[in-house]
């Protein structure tokens, strides 16, 4: 495995939406996304990137005949989220129609946080644990 020396993000989790414009606008309303790419036609999403304020992103795009992810149904996925406002997040994804699968609360591993799921099926969970260092 090759490691890198720079401070740029290198995992980037993927999804597909059926109507990846709606998606985006969801991903910045309830969560605080922020849209730094966006390629296509029209209703259709190539590629877009939305960026996490606290570092890192996502990618995601429209599915469509001859995409990169051509078996990835669109609508599925999850990815954790590592923020400082649990409870701040909690109420803008309620606000926004998150569907919330799991109500916010403390684990014992250390960590606040909820899970819910975007107007598409995607799961997203947001909490305080940052991994072991």
């Amino acid at each position: 495995m090759s490691e890198t020396t720079t401070s740029k993000t290198v995992i980037w989790p993927t999804f597909v939406y059926r109507d990846a414009d709606k998606a985006i606008a969801f991903l910045i309303e309830a969560f605080g996304f922020v849209q730094r790419a966006r390629y296509g036609n029209g209703d259709i999403v190539e590629h877009a990137e939305l960026g996490w304020p606290g570092g890192g992103g996502i990618m995601l795009g429209s599915v469509r005949e001859g995409m990169a992810l051509c078996d990835q149904p669109p609508g599925v996925g999850s990815a954790y989220v590592v923020i400082d406002n649990p409870d701040e997040l909690y109420e803008r994804a309620k606000a926004a129609g998150a569907t919330i699968t799991r109500e916010l609360r403390d684990e014992d591993y250390g960590s606040r946080g909820f899970t819910c799921r975007d107007p598409e099926g995607v799961y997203w969970s947001f909490g305080t644990y940052a991994g072991t260092q």
